[in-house]
């Protein structure tokens, strides 16, 4: 099991073409009445839509096998599964000795001689599926505390959202296929996704998650500061290879005159811009905590790549076949709101609300 948390502790399982994937939550108080319709609605919004995603189609029907019974958490480990039912390995047959550029295969061909490369193993982004189930039980223990957590997708392809985007502006974006936040850059955004799938190929993208209702002094400092914690976490995310809070690296180019989030008061304390993205020093300042993730283009196309046959040790060109989506972005939103959520539900146990 792969974990995350130190008091919420998160536990995933299972891989691509098993027979389930699934997770285990840890430590979840007692007492709170879990909603198994906004566990489908955000299972939903994970799923791949007609055009821009993977063929590969299922039902993402969670069970939960203990720690709710009558939907309420009683305080013992939450256990989920969700079945793999549309598997198709025929597919990964001619690339069984060949590595696919992009992907973990090499490493993790040379690491485990058993490694099963079919649909990623546990690499796969099939894995998000429970992290995205567990994400939906950290949001609603968050809630009550006033803390919300929504996404949007900030870029795919060579198509950028450059407006200052709010919560209510994320939250819109659920009605959208890409995750943008309009119709306009929806439509746009979806053109370029599916030029680049009908080229054989792939593109990547941004996806900006921002988290309204944290107290100041929220977090931590140094190795447990919250940027720091959520970083790790969101680096565990499928295909991310890039994660910036606030202005991030655009903010080498401010003086400190400019970059400084001046105060006032105004209904207590509050920044009058917001260039640190809501934290300084490790905790929250009270503003919306504002951060942008980078995720690459999809590694699996169907373009000729050069690689090499592991066992002959020659060249090899490879096309890869299987059902992949020609990008990750649209789906990924989600899933980063929960990792978003599965962090800020276990720093909540520290104390810091």
């Amino acid at each position: 099991m792969y974990s995350l948390g130190n008091n919420i502790k998160f536990h995933l399982f299972g891989k691509s073409h098993g027979e389930h994937v699934g997770c285990i939550l840890e430590n979840v108080p007692p007492g709170i009445r879990i909603s198994a319709d906004l566990i489908k609605e955000e299972m939903d919004l994970r799923k791949p839509r007609d055009g821009i995603g993977t063929p590969r189609k299922e039902d993402d029907n969670v069970e939960i096998a203990s720690g709710m019974p009558d939907g309420i958490t009683d305080g013992s480990p939450i256990k989920m599964t969700i079945a793999n039912k549309n598997i198709k390995s025929s597919a990964y047959e001619d690339i069984s000795t060949v590595p696919r550029p992009g992907h973990a295969d090499l490493p993790a061909m040379i690491r485990w001689k058993d490694h099963d490369v079919r649909g990623g193993g546990q690499f796969s982004g099939r894995l998000t599926a429970p992290i995205v189930a567990a994400g939906s039980i950290a949001k609603q223990m968050l809630s009550p505390m006033g803390i919300k957590i929504a996404a949007f997708t900030r870029s795919v392809g060579r198509i950028d959202d450059d407006r200052i985007r709010t919560m209510d502006d994320a939250l819109l974006s659920r009605k959208y296929a890409t995750r943008a936040c309009s119709s306009e850059l929806d439509e746009m955004m979806t053109a370029e996704i599916i030029n680049a799938s009908k080229d054989g190929d792939s593109v990547g993208g941004i996806a900006e998650c921002i988290v309204n209702g944290l107290p100041i002094g929220f977090g931590g400092i140094w190795f447990e500061s919250l940027d720091a914690v959520l970083a790790k976490a969101v680096f565990g995310i499928p295909a991310v290879k890039g994660i910036e809070f606030g202005k991030g690296f655009d903010i080498t180019r401010m003086k400190g005159s400019e970059s400084n989030d001046q105060y006032h008061i105004d209904n207590g304390i509050k920044a009058m811009t917001n260039n640190m993205g809501g934290i300084v020093g490790g905790m929250s300042n009270g503003m919306p905590l504002v951060f942008r993730t980078a995720f690459k283009p999809t590694p699996s196309i169907s373009k000729e790549q050069r690689s090499v046959d592991l066992s002959t040790m020659k060249d090899a060109v490879i096309s890869i076949k299987g059902r992949h989506d020609p990008c990750v972005v649209p789906r990924a939103v989600s899933v980063v709101e929960a990792v978003t959520a599965l962090v800020i539900a276990d720093v909540s146990m520290n104390g810091a609300i």
